[in-house]
C-alpha cells in the first residue's frame, strides 16, 4: 500500500481534525474521507506550484495554514483511524510541523496500533524515533509488545524485547521476563533460551518470582524432564522463594504423568505439612492416577481426607473415582460410593449415573443398572442410548424379554427416543422366544398406553415378508401400525434379519 505523506498538507490536517470533533455517521465520514481524498490528488498540481514559491510567499501561506491542534487531538485523531497507514501519516504531517511536539500517549497509541496490524518494521521505527527523543516511557508499553509478538508466533522478536527494554536504559520488571518466558515455552525450540533467559535474569538486576520458577518447572515436566522441575522447585526454597499451590501441584502433575504417583502423594503430605491447602485439580489429579495404578483404596482414603483438610470434595472428585472403579471391575463399590455423596453434601450428575449404569451393564448386572437407570430418570437425567441399548442387548442376551420390554417402557415414558438398533434387538428377539404372544402384547401396550405424543422413535419399521400369517406375525403387525401412526419413517435394512428364522415358526401359529 502506497503511502500518503507527500498528498497531505497541515490545512488537510486541520480539516480531518475538524470533522472528527463532529458527530458524524459511519458514511458521512466515510463520503467525507473519501471527498477529502479526491481533493488532494486533483490539487496536486497547484500544490507542486507553490512549492517553487520564494521563501517568503511560503511564509506568508504557512502563517495562513489553520493550527493542526494539540497533541492531545492528534493522539485522539490518531487513535481513531481503523488504517493503521493513515494513522502513521498523520503522526509524519504533524511531526513535521515548526515547534510540534507529540505526546508519549500519541507514540504509545500508534505503537500499538502498527504492531497489532502486524507493521513491525513501521512499529519499530516509530520506537527508535520514541527513544531518541528521551520521553519517560511506561513499563506497559513493553508488555504489549511481547504479548504482540507472542500472538503473532515470533518468540525470537519477543525475546529480543527484553534487550530492547535495556537499550531504553530501563530495567526489565519481573512481569517482563514471566511474560516472555510464557511465550518462549510453548515453543518446543525456545525452551533452552527460556532456560537461559532465566538463569541470566539477575545479572540485569531482574529477579525470578514464584510464577517465574512455576513456568519453567510445567515446561520441563511437560517435556518430560522431570529431574530438572525437581530441582528448580528445590532451588525455590534455597533462594527464600515460597512456592505456592500451583508449583505443588505442577509437579504431582509431572509425577502422576510418569506414573509416579507414590511420590505424588508424598509430596501432597509435605505440602499439607508446610500449611498449603492443595486445590481441588491437584486432588482430581491424585485420584484420577491412584484410580488407573489400581489403588483403589487409597483413592477412596484421599477422597474422604479431602473435607478435613479443607477442600470439599465436588462432583468431579466423586465422578473421577466412581469412572476408575467401573473402569477396573468394581462397580459394586462404585454404587457405595454415589449412595455417600448426598450425605457428604454433593449429589450425583448425569456424568455420576451414566458412568455408574455402564459400568454395571459391562459387569453383566442389568437389574442394578436398570434400577440407577429409573434413580436417574426420575431425578430429570436421560440416560445414553448406548447406555440403554446395552442394558436391553443384555437382558435379551439373558432370555428376560419382559424385563427388556420393561426398559423400553420406562425410557419412552420419560419421552426418550430409541435408537435403531435397541428396536431392532428387541423386536427381532420376540420371535426367538416361546412366548412371543405374551411378549408381542407386552411390547404393543407399552407402545400403545405408555407412548407420549412428543417421544420420537428413530426409523422404526416393519421387516415381516408377505404371505406370513398367525398370532404372532398380526401382533407384530399391529404394533407397526402404531409405529407408522407416530409418522415414523421405514427402515429398509430391517429386511436383511433372518427371514428363514421367523418362517420356521409360521407353521406353529397356524
Amino acid at each position: 500500500m502506497r503511502l500518503l505523506s507527500r498528498h497531505l498538507s497541515s490545512k488537510d490536517l486541520s480539516s480531518m481534525i475538524i470533522c472528527s470533533s463532529t458527530r458524524l455517521s459511519k458514511g458521512e465520514q466515510l463520503s467525507a474521507w473519501y471527498n477529502f481524498k479526491c481533493h488532494y490528488h486533483s490539487q496536486q498540481p497547484e500544490q507542486d506550484r507553490k512549492q517553487r514559491q520564494p521563501d517568503e510567499e511560503q511564509k506568508q501561506n504557512r502563517k495562513q495554514v489553520p493550527s493542526i491542534g494539540s497533541p492531545a487531538r492528534i493522539q485522539k485523531l490518531i487513535a481513531s483511524q481503523s488504517d493503521p497507514l493513515l494513522a502513521k501519516e498523520i503522526f509524519d504531517l504533524a511531526s513535521r510541523e515548526p515547534d510540534f511536539r507529540h505526546s508519549y500517549a500519541t507514540f504509545h497509541t500508534l505503537i500499538l496500533k502498527l504492531g497489532r496490524s502486524r507493521q513491525f518494521s513501521l512499529m519499530q521505527s516509530i520506537l527508535s524515533s520514541l527513544k531518541s527523543q528521551h520521553y519517560s516511557i511506561s513499563p506497559s508499553l513493553f508488555s504489549h509488545i511481547i504479548q504482540i509478538y507472542g500472538d503473532a508466533g515470533l518468540p525470537d522478536k519477543a525475546l529480543k524485547t527484553f534487550y530492547t527494554i535495556l537499550e531504553f536504559n530501563m530495567k526489565p520488571l519481573p512481569k517482563h521476563l514471566n511474560l516472555i518466558l510464557e511465550i518462549l515455552v510453548t515453543h518446543r525450540n525456545f525452551l533452552r533460551p527460556a532456560f537461559d533467559l532465566f538463569r541470566s535474569a539477575h545479572k540485569y538486576e531482574v529477579l525470578a518470582n514464584t510464577e517465574s520458577y512455576n513456568i519453567l518447572m510445567w515446561a520441563f515436566c511437560l517435556n518430560d524432564d522431570l529431574s530438572i522441575a525437581y530441582s528448580l522447585f528445590n532451588q525455590m526454597f534455597k533462594r527464600d522463594i515460597s512456592p505456592n499451590v500451583e508449583s505443588y501441584r505442577i509437579l504431582m502433575q509431572g509425577l502422576c504423568r510418569k506414573s509416579q504417583v507414590n511420590t505424588a502423594v508424598d509430596l501432597l503430605e509435605d505440602m499439607l505439612n508446610k500449611g498449603f491447602v492443595p486445590d481441588a485439580l491437584s486432588y482430581s489429579t491424585l485420584l484420577n492416577s491412584l484410580c488407573r495404578k489400581k489403588k483403589f483404596k487409597e483413592a477412596y482414603k484421599l477422597l474422604c481426607r479431602m473435607k478435613v483438610k479443607g477442600c470439599n470434595p465436588d462432583i468431579v472428585h466423586y465422578n473421577t473415582v466412581i469412572l476408575g472403579f467401573c473402569r477396573e471391575g468394581r462397580a459394586v463399590d462404585a454404587c457405595k460410593i454415589l449412595e455417600d455423596m448426598p450425605s457428604n453434601g454433593c449429589l450425583p450428575n448425569m456424568v455420576s449415573y451414566r458412568t455408574l449404569v455402564g459400568g454395571l451393564s459391562d459387569q453383566g448386572m442389568y437389574d442394578e443398572a436398570k434400577n440407577y437407570m429409573v434413580e436417574m430418570m426420575s431425578k430429570g437425567f436421560s440416560p445414553h442410548f448406548s447406555v440403554v441399548h446395552a442394558v436391553v442387548k443384555g437382558f435379551c442376551n439373558q432370555g428376560k424379554i419382559e424385563e427388556a420390554c420393561g426398559v423400553v417402557g420406562d425410557i419412552l415414558r420419560h419421552g426418550e427416543a430409541l435408537h435403531t438398533d435397541t428396536w431392532e434387538e428387541i423386536v427381532s428377539r420376540i420371535f426367538e422366544w416361546d412366548d412371543a404372544e405374551k411378549v408381542g402384547n407386552i411390547l404393543e401396550e407399552v407402545i400403545r398406553a405408555e407412548i407420549k405424543p412428543e417421544t420420537r422413535i428413530v426409523e422404526v419399521c416393519t421387516f415381516f415378508p408377505q404371505g406370513m400369517s398367525g398370532v404372532r406375525v398380526v401382533g407384530a403387525i399391529d404394533l407397526t401400525n402404531d409405529v407408522e401412526f407416530l409418522n415414523v419413517m421405514p427402515k429398509k435394512n430391517w429386511s436383511n434379519i433372518d427371514r428363514g428364522r421367523m418362517q420356521r415358526h409360521e407353521g406353529n401359529l397356524l
